[in-house]
């Protein structure tokens, strides 16, 4: 027991070390990192049945991307508010991915079949998506809209920005 308890602690400890170490709050010019009303930066990632999923086969729908994992209380918390969302938007066209930063997928699908999570879950299993979005903390959102450009990031006020691109 004591040595998965040392085994946990030192992956939480990795992850928030990745998630926040040598990083500022400011973006180098020429970075590929997620910005507001740019270009959403494209990946390819596998979903839970082994699928590769690449972002801009979404396009033409606006795509929320939830960055979460399952250690976090703050992911779980808002589990409701996105199921939430997805039964809401969902039927409109709205698509939701969560990619879930670097853990093994037998927790992740354990994680999503207890929670019931109705939209797709991908796996960034070496946290390079995460990075190359310039994640911080978890759980961030960010919703791109049907042309690929990033709306939100991270989403404060995501309600009202659904809302208003599907009253169009």
């Amino acid at each position: 027991m004591p040595g998965k308890i040392l085994r946990l602690a030192m992956s939480v400890l990795a992850l928030v070390c990745f998630l926040s170490c040598g990083q500022d709050s400011t973006t180098p010019q020429g970075s590929s990192k997620a910005v507001q009303n740019a270009k959403a930066p494209d990946f390819t990632l596998k979903d839970l049945s082994g699928k590769s999923v690449k972002l801009s086969s979404l396009q033409g729908n606006p795509v929320l991307v939830i960055f979460s994992a399952t250690w976090c209380p703050s992911c779980r918390r808002e589990i409701p508010y996105f199921k939430e969302i997805y039964a809401i938007y969902y039927t409109k066209g709205l698509q939701i991915i969560n990619v879930d930063i670097m853990e093994p997928e037998d927790r992740v699908r354990t994680f999503a079949d207890r929670h019931e999570l109705p939209y797709r879950t991908l796996l960034d299993e070496d946290g390079r998506v995460a990075e190359k979005y310039g994640v911080y903390g978890i759980p961030t959102s960010l919703l791109i809209d049907k042309n690929g450009i990033i709306l939100c990031y991270p989403c404060r006020s995501l309600d009202r920005l659904l809302d208003m691109i599907f009253a169009k």
